[in-house]
């Protein structure tokens, strides 16, 4: 199974629309959603938002997706909770 690459910054930018967290774009968000998504899509997916990302964007998206996989929540999430 290929985790979303959602990291709970969910905002949309106005400009491109793509996600300020992940680089997708809404219909991004709602193929991946669905049951018969195949992992070649994800995967493809996966490296054209990397593409879309830059610099502390991309670094940041990266550290979070990684600890999202390792640990099943966002860096996002995990910090709320310690709040």
């Amino acid at each position: 199974m290929i985790i979303s690459p959602c990291i709970s910054i969910c905002k949309t930018d106005p400009c491109t629309g793509y996600c300020y967290g992940c680089g997708r774009t809404s219909e991004e968000k709602r193929i991946w959603k669905i049951e018969d998504t195949t992992d070649e899509w994800k995967h493809n997916n996966l490296k054209i938002i990397r593409t879309r990302l830059t610099n502390w964007q991309l670094q940041s998206f990266e550290k979070s997706y990684e600890y999202k996989i390792e640990n099943g929540i966002s860096l996002f999430k995990k910090n709320l909770k310690n709040e």
